[in-house]
């Protein structure tokens, strides 16, 4: 049984919506804003620090290690926590709190590579939501009032930043079907389908 649910997203593809019905039509519990909470109380950093720099990698040390050394991802790995940089810091509380929570239940994640994060485990449906670029402009013009341009501006610009992200800390590319279980269109099938058909994979309900 596929009890815990990753869900790696674009932005104005709708994955945080899709997630929370994920999450209401089972009845289990929704990750996504208390992954940073967690994480600053792990670090001992503020929220809003957090906030601003779970996405901003490519400026850090590790981000220029990884781009020039053979040894790649294996920095993290047992590494002293206190002598990396901050963002660095960051990813290993998120990394920490995402085990907890899965390891308390079943649940939806949304984000933070938990997808990558939990990818040894059987019971973790990993999910990535997509659509096209004229879905995504509408749906950050009706959610965030944006203009068409700001909005495509901010989708190009966070494309790049989730993408960095995700190969910095986990050696992958972000969006490559090899790395999820099931990839949907949002934008063909609308969120409640998107719901639906993986509510139907976790074979917790039909």
């Amino acid at each position: 049984m596929k009890n815990i649910i990753t869900i790696s997203r674009e932005l104005g593809s709708g994955g945080r919506s899709i997630g929370k019905l994920v999450a209401n039509r089972i009845g289990i519990p929704y990750y996504d804003r208390e992954l940073i909470d967690e994480a600053a109380k792990e670090s001992g950093l503020s929220i809003k620090y957090v906030e601003n720099c779970e996405q901003r990698a490519t400026n850090s040390f590790l981000y220029n290690f990884v781009m020039s050394s053979s040894y790649g991802f294996g920095i993290l790995q047992g590494a002293n926590n206190q002598t990396l940089p901050l963002t660095e810091q960051i990813y290993l509380a998120q990394r920490k709190v995402i085990e907890k929570f899965a390891n308390a239940g079943s649940c939806v994640i949304v984000g933070r590579c938990a997808d990558y994060i939990l990818k040894d485990r059987d019971d973790v449906l990993r999910v990535f939501i997509y659509s096209d670029m004229n879905t995504r402009i509408r749906h950050s013009i009706d959610a965030y009032g944006m203009s068409k341009m700001t909005a495509q501006e901010e989708i190009e610009h966070s494309d790049r930043e989730r993408s960095r992200h995700y190969s910095v800390f986990t050696d992958q590319k972000w969006g490559d079907r090899h790395n999820y279980d099931v990839l949907l269109n949002s934008g063909i099938l609308g969120y409640g389908n998107c719901a639906k058909i993986i509510c139907s994979l976790t074979g917790t309900i039909s």
